[in-house]
Parts: C-alpha cells; sequence; structure tokens
C-alpha cells in the first residue's frame, strides 16, 4: 500500500489544479538537473555563516541567478556526474 500511494502521489500531483503553487512544481531540484540550491532561514547568520545579502536584498532577478549559480556549484562539488 505505501508504493501504491507514493506512485500515486507522485502521478496527482503534477495534474492541474492538484498543487496550491503550481510553480513550486517547476522549481523542484530535479526539474532542472541540478541539486538544489543553499537554504536560508533566520537567524540572518548561522554557526558563522551570514545570509548573502543578495538573498536579502528583495531582488528577485538577482535572486534566481544566485540560486541557480550555487545549485550549480553544489552540483560540480557533490555530484559532477549531473553536470
Amino acid at each position: 500500500e505505501v508504493a501504491a500511494m507514493a506512485m500515486t502521489e507522485a502521478v496527482v500531483r503534477l495534474l492541474p489544479g492538484v498543487a496550491g503553487n503550481q510553480a513550486s512544481l517547476e522549481e523542484e531540484s530535479f526539474e532542472t538537473g541540478l541539486l538544489e540550491h543553499d537554504q536560508y532561514t533566520l537567524p540572518r547568520e548561522w554557526e558563522g555563516r551570514p545570509t548573502p545579502e543578495v538573498l536579502l536584498s528583495g531582488d528577485h532577478k538577482r535572486i534566481q541567478e544566485w540560486r541557480f549559480n550555487s545549485a550549480k556549484s553544489l552540483t560540480i562539488d557533490r555530484r559532477p556526474d549531473l553536470y
């Protein structure tokens, strides 16, 4: 039953109107062939790692570019076979 549920969820979520935000399906890590970019949240600094200023800027184009470059770098570093 668990396997059938997993398969059903994997297929049904792609139907129009099922996902609350269709754009979220387009931004899944496996859609681009790259690993997902680094994730940041509050606080603005964690274990000495500050959140990049571009992510705090509100500039959506620059944020998208940063996310792509981060994903590309992580993929090359951790899964070069995918790049």
